[in-house]
């Protein structure tokens, strides 16, 4: 084997011992690369001539897209992609196509070409949220939005949102993306501050979410957990969470799909506060794993 491979090896550098990677028709290579994944199609692509040549073929990246790339497409202003190759569509469209006034973004996977969303705190219903003494917007970097919404305090608590997209036919996962706590920098270093956060260890938070088809998902959980510090203290506390609400199934991308999604807790026997709310995400449920820390349910 090693033999083998080495020989066609020698016959791509000019040597004249038998076959090599560049007596491969350009062809073959494209029906090979319908397989592989757009990062190893890119690195194969510098071999020889055929291969890149083939790394550049509209049926290879044609494979790649989802059935209704046209529908993010249209997304975007008509000059971004007139005239494109398939693999500059794609290149296009792996990067954060904004909607919805900016509120909401959906993506391709670099890896897979599958379709991902994220929609903006700023893109959902959140009860209190004009009022200055309950919440605020906090500009950071650690948002893919560049702001969150922070709570100081309030007794009636709930977020909800809603959106309306032709998704491709997968499994996802939705999820909140929350901080307990606000942070800041100084001297370079990131610096937490808990001075509002109460409240959440006392009832739980109840997570939802529905489908125009009646799929229905639910979860609860306490977000702060002051009885369970250990030596490097509260494991909730001080970072970004995930946390699942549930998944979903869409079979076909016709017609769109609308979904709901809520997190509340409205027992006002109690206050509670020092909560950054960022975004909801909608992953396809196997990359969700492997890109994000996510809070499952128990």
């Amino acid at each position: 084997m090693g033999a083998s491979l080495s020989n066609l090896t020698d016959g791509a550098n000019g040597s004249t011992i038998g076959p090599g990677l560049g007596d491969i028709p350009e062809s073959c290579v494209a029906c090979v690369f319908l397989y592989l994944t757009p990062p190893e199609i890119c690195n194969l692509a510098r071999l020889n001539r055929a291969f890149r040549g083939a790394a550049s073929s509209d049926s290879v990246w044609e494979s790649k897209l989802p059935a209704n790339y046209q529908d993010l497409l249209d997304l975007l202003p008509p000059e971004r992609y007139q005239n494109s190759s398939k693999k500059d569509i794609f290149a296009l469209l792996s990067h954060p196509v904004p909607f919805d006034d900016g509120n909401k973004e959906v993506w391709l996977d670099r890896d897979t070409g599958r379709i991902c969303m994220a929609i903006s705190a700023r893109g959902m219903s959140i009860t209190g949220i004009e009022d200055r003494r309950y919440w605020n917007w906090i500009p950071t970097e650690e948002s893919r939005f560049h702001v969150v919404a922070y709570l100081q305090q309030i007794w009636w608590f709930e977020v909800d949102g809603v959106v309306k997209f032709h998704f491709p036919a997968d499994v996802y996962t939705l999820s909140f993306r929350l901080h307990l706590g606000k942070f800041s920098r100084r001297l370079g270093r990131r610096v937490p501050n808990f001075e509002h956060t109460h409240g959440w260890d006392i009832k739980p938070v109840q997570f939802q979410l529905s489908t125009s088809d009646d799929q229905r998902a639910s979860f609860e959980c306490c977000l702060d957990e002051t009885d369970c510090e250990d030596a490097n203290g509260n494991h909730k506390r001080g970072r970004w969470i995930d946390y699942k609400v549930g998944e979903f199934i869409v079979t076909d991308s016709e017609p769109a799909t609308e979904v709901r999604f809520s997190m509340k807790q409205i027992d006002c026997t109690h206050s509670k506060g020092g909560l950054c709310v960022d975004s909801v995400f909608i992953i396809p449920s196997d990359l969700k794993g492997r890109k994000r820390r996510v809070l499952k349910k128990p």
